[in-house]
């Protein structure tokens, strides 16, 4: 049966659409007061991510509360260490940590490769959300790129700098790539299930690309992230979202990746001209342009949307969405994206 509204799908394909699609990262997440009764259900986070009925819900708040184009299943990216042999902790108000990290080459070999069964909590929650979403909108699988999540491993929590990890790189680099392979190979059979279970679309979040130079992204990022993109791309559309790595969106392209998703530090002229005609792109309002007034809200996005042009787009936040953003905005900005017409 197919989608009632496949206007992501198409654009991410290149194809034409009637308007601009538009979905927000985060979008299932606190700012909806909604998902917030339905998080109150669960003890902690961990607890709340491995359930599938309350992580269908919560996926599906956004589609009929804001409108959005697409669905994006709620999980989170650190369920791979965790599914490699690494478990993690979500520590109220300060984010991951980890009581165990990768310092050595016998951590590293301790590790598995996770198979698509290991993590049967989130393709549980896929199948359920597929068949709740009944056609409406596409729903979209994820993971972490395979760079933020060594990241994570080796740093054992959050992090401004990861000089940790990025340590690692400069001292440690066979152990990097050894690391980065586990990921890797784990990444595809997770993504490879996710799709088997319902996902229309996968996107790709390398969330700390922005802190590594130019020479090590590619080396110790994209790299690995091509190799994921080649095995998913013939079974559905890849979206790349390399926050901060605006040097290498023609490379990133070169990945033959369907979309770009691009942060707000880019103008949206600069990143077409980068990436070129045959890819899509998806983004790039700051999520902080979500407190503005409806009347600036307006006027920057319809600038925004002019400057992307009606072809090969796909309308998002340069990041996810904050807690403390007004519901009724966020939905103001998904209304002002679907209302738009190019002259």
């Amino acid at each position: 049966m197919s989608l009632l509204n496949n206007l992501v799908l198409k654009a991410a394909k290149g194809e034409k659409t009637e308007r601009v699609p538009v979905w927000l990262m985060r979008q299932a997440g606190r700012v909806l007061p909604e998902y917030r009764a339905t998080r109150a259900k669960a003890k902690n986070f961990i607890e709340f991510v491995k359930n599938p009925e309350l992580a269908c819900e919560v996926t599906i708040q956004p589609v009929d509360i804001l409108g959005v184009d697409a669905a994006i299943i709620f999980s989170d990216i650190l369920v791979i260490p965790e599914a490699m042999g690494l478990p993690y902790q979500m520590i109220e108000a300060k984010g991951p940590w980890f009581e165990k990290t990768i310092k050595t080459k016998s951590d590293i070999d301790a590790l598995k490769i996770a198979e698509g069964e290991d993590l049967n909590y989130v393709l549980k929650a896929l199948q359920l959300t597929k068949k709740e979403l009944n056609n409406r909108v596409p729903l979209i699988g994820f993971c972490g790129a395979p760079w933020t999540i060594l990241a994570y491993m080796v740093e054992g929590s959050g992090s401004k700098t990861f000089s940790k990890a990025k340590q690692f790189l400069y001292t440690e680099p066979i152990l990097a790539h050894q690391l980065l392979e586990k990921i890797t190979q784990s990444s595809i059979n997770y993504l490879k299930s996710q799709v088997k279970a319902g996902a229309d679309m996968i996107q790709l979040f390398d969330s700390w690309a922005g802190i590594l130079s130019e020479k090590q992204f590619y080396e110790f990022s994209l790299h690995y992230i091509n190799k994921i993109v080649q095995e998913i791309k013939p079974l559905v559309p890849v979206t790349v979202f390399a926050k901060d790595a605006h040097y290498a969106l023609n490379k990133i392209a070169d990945t033959g990746c369907n979309t770009i998703g691009i942060d707000w530090t880019i103008n949206p002229t600069k990143a077409r001209n980068e990436a070129g005609k045959n890819v899509t792109l998806q983004g790039n309002a700051d999520p902080c342009l979500l407190y503005a007034p409806e009347k600036t809200i307006l006027e920057e996005t319809h600038k925004m949307l002019n400057e992307f042009g009606a072809e090969r787009y796909i309308c998002n936040l340069g990041h996810g969405l904050y807690p403390d953003l007004d519901k009724e905005k966020v939905k103001y900005f998904v209304e002002v994206v679907k209302s738009f017409k190019f002259n």
